[in-house]
């Protein structure tokens, strides 16, 4: 993997998820994740956030309504406080949730929901 796309990937991640998460994934990966942790870096979040095609805000609400279809909390998570920091509001966030509950199933957007509320009470939003 090419050492320049996890270095510039890693920052992209740090500027949308926060410092704190890509210290702690790095510091917690090893000789097993730390491969993984890598091809998120590069692939991820150099590769695909890095492109000129969409702005960040985008790539977040698309992220909110893909992660919630595929019902991945933890990553909805991280997610969630990834649009924040990339400008997205509050009641633009209930709205794609909204959507995605629609077409991927009210279980689902219950669940993203209960998700986007403990993000928001955590961050005092």
């Amino acid at each position: 993997m090419n050492p320049e796309s996890i270095t510039a990937g890693a920052k992209t991640r740090a500027q949308v998820l926060g410092q704190n998460h890509v210290n702690q994934s790095l510091t917690k990966a090893d000789e097993f994740s730390k491969p993984m942790e890598e091809l998120a870096s590069a692939y991820c979040w150099d590769e695909i956030w890095n492109r000129p095609g969409l702005d960040r805000r985008m790539r977040s609400a698309l992220n909110l309504a893909m992660l919630s279809a595929l019902n991945r909390p933890q990553q909805l998570k991280l997610h969630i406080k990834g649009a924040l920091n990339n400008g997205l509001s509050q009641s633009e966030i209930q709205e794609i949730l909204l959507q995605a509950a629609v077409y991927c199933g009210i279980p689902a957007g219950m669940d993203a929901f209960r998700v986007a509320r403990e993000v928001f009470s955590e961050g005092g939003v």
